[in-house]
């Protein structure tokens, strides 16, 4: 029988406890992944009890509570605050979402806050993003015509034709769906996965794009578009509410359309 352990440098140990102060009554507690590779030493999980009455009502309310009044070590993202920006994406109580949009009283018990799952740590809650970004890169999101732009007036398109990017220029790039994919995990050096196929999709059908036929040349390949299972985690998780599964499975069918 194979027997797998994991190597001792990786085995998450508990770390420190950062009490509230004396009086608070509406105490929650948050466990919280550290991790700082400059110091070779193993993550951790230290655990910060936040006095709910003077803190805000979502998860990123209390991280940034617990950096600015507990412990400044501890490392995030954040910008927008509102869902927007997709910068404060992380694994918060077992599911990929925004810190900005979690509410603390949807959480049932201690609150555990992870980096997003299956990327490498930068440091904390800071995951690197680098081959998430090229692959989004790599489908070339932005309009590609050959035809003269008109002299006088925007590329325009009927409302029909509108309505077919509802759903998808919406992304906002926070990585939840691609790190939430099984596929993803084990391929990500080759398949694209949910979030720069559901943009590749975005582009390919947009009427006023004009390079249709490359951008499905581009995706013709076993591990680029093919890897996707229909496990479908990246359209529960999608903190937007979008479909990154419908989009490939769109695609899926364009390629075999333009072959009949």
């Amino acid at each position: 029988m194979a027997e797998f352990t994991l190597p001792a440098n990786s085995v998450v140990r508990e770390g420190k406890t950062y009490k509230a102060d004396s009086g608070a009554k509406n105490v929650k507690r948050f466990i919280i992944y550290r991790y700082d590779p400059s110091t070779g030493e193993n993550p951790r999980t230290d655990t910060y009890e936040v006095d709910l009455d003077k803190c805000g009502p979502m998860v990123l309310d209390a991280l940034l509570k617990i950096k600015g009044e507990m412990d400044a070590s501890l490392s995030l993202r954040r910008s927008c605050r509102e869902g927007i920006c997709g910068s404060c994406s992380m694994n918060i109580d077992g599911q990929n979402t925004l810190a900005c949009t979690k509410a603390i009283d949807e959480i049932k018990g201690d609150v555990k806050v992870y980096p997003l799952p299956h990327q490498s740590v930068v440091k904390d809650l800071v995951s690197d993003l680098t081959n998430f970004y090229a692959q989004y890169a790599s489908v070339e999101p932005w309009m590609k015509t050959e035809s003269a732009t008109p002299p006088d007036r925007e590329r325009l398109q009927s409302k029909a034709d509108r309505a077919k990017l509802d759903g998808l220029y919406e992304c906002i790039l926070c990585a939840c769906c691609s790190t939430s994919c099984p596929s993803y995990w084990w391929n990500s050096d080759r398949y694209l996965g949910p979030a720069a196929l559901l943009n590749a999709y975005r582009w390919i059908v947009d009427s006023r794009d004009e390079a249709t036929g490359e951008r499905l040349d581009e995706l013709e390949d076993p591990f680029k578009l093919y890897r996707c299972h229909t496990i479908m985690n990246c359209t529960t998780v999608c903190p937007k509410g979008l479909n990154p599964a419908k989009a490939i499975a769109e695609t899926k069918k364009l390629m075999v359309q333009r072959r009949m």
